[in-house]
């Protein structure tokens, strides 16, 4: 099972392109696309899904070209998009149908599904209530059900956990690795912790490039001596922000303590210290790993 992205860019009138030259291979496993808004997460997602069409290069499923032959895809693909909207004043089960008929699924095996799926997601209880009474959270479980409906091999979901509480984020965060095993979940995100707790593989996007790609492991062990910690009075923290990358600060009685992204030491008084994603992340769409190699 193997989902190629080959080389993908995508231009968009007048307003410049979306992607360029985008290239990742995708094997079962929970993959996050990590980047800020407009990094291009959102138009990568929407050619996967057959929503969108590439400007040039190709999507390859288990080697077959998804341009030429998008049925080889739909069949096997699940999507939750940003956006996902629900019809207020129908139930949870109605809803889901609803949708399953939009999808060509045989009534009673919809049925038979439907109930799988609302009594995996902890929803059997709410079944019959509208889906305008319904939590964030609430709401983004019955997206995730939409999208397994036809059990598919492909999983993707865009940016899933925003405006959710903390406690819902993180059981959505735990449902998206429940449901890795054997299909590929995208996972797309501009929150680093989500990333950090649901990818087996992270790859980092800005400005509609790929800029790395490895596992939360390997990314920090290939960003070791990049992270100090320095303690300056509050009055300097404002200079501090214009001439580093900080990643944290942490107000305390002897001062601020400041995490700074950085090749180098930026003062005889910082230390360092071990990095996390967070300031690995920053390290990379900052730049700094591009200077270092320039």
């Amino acid at each position: 099972m193997r989902l190629d992205v080959e080389g993908v860019s995508k231009r968009y009138k007048g307003s410049g392109w979306g992607l360029q030259g985008f290239s990742l291979s995708l094997e079962p496993g929970v993959i996050a696309l990590l980047g800020p808004n407009g990094a291009g997460k959102s138009t990568l997602m929407r050619i996967l899904a057959g929503i969108t069409r590439p400007t040039s290069g190709r999507v390859l499923w288990n080697g077959v070209d998804v341009g030429r032959n998008p049925d080889a895809v739909r069949a096997v693909l699940g999507y939750l998009p940003q956006d996902f909207g629900v019809y207020p004043h129908l139930s949870a089960e109605e809803f889901l149908e609803y949708i399953a008929a939009l999808k060509g699924i045989e009534a009673r095996v919809a049925r038979k599904r439907i109930r799988e799926l609302l009594a995996a997601l902890n929803l059997a209880g709410v079944r019959g209530r509208p889906l305008g009474g319904f939590s964030g959270g609430m709401k983004q479980r019955v997206g995730i059900a939409q999208a397994l409906l036809n059990d598919p091999q492909i999983l993707i979901v865009d940016e899933p956990t925003t405006g959710l509480d903390p406690e819902e984020r993180v059981r959505f965060r735990s449902l998206l690795t429940d449901l890795a095993g054997e299909r590929i979940v995208l996972l797309s995100t501009h929150i680093v912790s989500d990333a950090e707790a649901t990818a087996n593989s992270i790859a980092v996007m800005a400005k509609g490039r790929l800029l790395s790609v490895d596992s939360p492991e390997g990314m920090l062990r290939s960003m070791a001596g990049i992270a100090w910690e320095w303690v300056v009075p509050s009055d300097q923290l404002a200079a501090v922000r214009r001439s580093h990358v900080v990643s944290q600060t942490v107000r305390r009685a002897d001062g601020v303590h400041v995490r700074i992204v950085a090749d180098e030491s930026p003062h005889d008084d910082a230390r360092a210290t071990s990095p996390n994603l967070e300031d690995a992340y920053l390290y990379v769409t900052s730049g700094a790993a591009q200077r270092a190699t320039s």
